[in-house]
């Protein structure tokens, strides 16, 4: 598989770490400045495949019901196409609709609400937060997770689409739907506005490995308190 932009998938033990790391445990670093969106964007983009600037523009209107299965409807990236995603069964195990319903009542709109745009962009803050600039240590260091290997191949945060992609392509192939391999990635190669069978769509997302079933917002929450 090529790489994207010379980055490669994390590798299952870094996947391991990065999602056992101080943002989904329960002791707090001096002087962290947690933010909602560190919980909850490395989660999205692992079970969604969607690039941070996507993940950073959904609303709660975003969130829809097709076909009896919940979806994001991701429609704000002008290089890939709109597509709707259905949600990992992991991120409603890991607190989503308890914090969906958090969003509700501070009357917050916007799901990754305390994540600022920098010179118009989402993906610039995410990028310093996950990957350090300059002296400044990212959450990839702070994990011990180097964000260049010996091959010369980086990790960021769109790593964690080559992830979803590595997987998907599997159970796609699996079911004889290249289709939704195409689709769920929103590559042009997939020539519908929608993917016809949800059912089949949720089927091959729902394959996608769960990572450290333990993590929840409300563990987030509370060692913040």
């Amino acid at each position: 598989m090529k790489s994207h932009l010379g980055r490669r998938p994390f590798s299952a033990m870094e996947l391991h770490t990065l999602y056992n790391g101080y943002i989904y445990g329960d002791q707090r670093l001096a002087r962290e400045q947690a933010k909602h969106w560190h919980f909850w964007l490395p989660l999205f983009a692992y079970y969604t495949g969607a690039y941070s600037d996507e993940i950073g523009h959904l609303t709660l209107e975003n969130i829809v019901t097709l076909d009896g299965i919940r979806c994001f409807d991701f429609h704000t990236h002008g290089k890939i196409k709109p597509r709707y995603v259905p949600i990992h069964n992991a991120l409603l195990d890991a607190g989503l609709d308890q914090y969906l319903g958090y969003l509700n009542e501070q009357n917050q709109q916007r799901l990754m609400f305390d994540l600022p745009a920098k010179s118009g962009r989402y993906s610039e803050k995410v990028r310093i937060w996950f990957s350090g600039e300059g002296e400044r240590a990212g959450y990839l260091q702070k994990c011990a997770i180097p964000t260049v290997d010996q091959q010369g191949m980086k990790t960021a945060i769109s790593s964690l689409r080559l992830n979803f992609e590595q997987q998907v392509r599997i159970h796609a192939l699996q079911a004889s739907c290249k289709d939704a391999f195409n689709y769920l990635l929103g590559f042009k190669d997939f020539n519908e506005q929608r993917f016809a069978d949800m059912q089949l769509l949720n089927t091959v997302l729902q394959n996608v490995r769960q990572i450290n079933p333990q993590l929840h917002w409300q563990r987030f929450i509370d060692r913040h308190n």
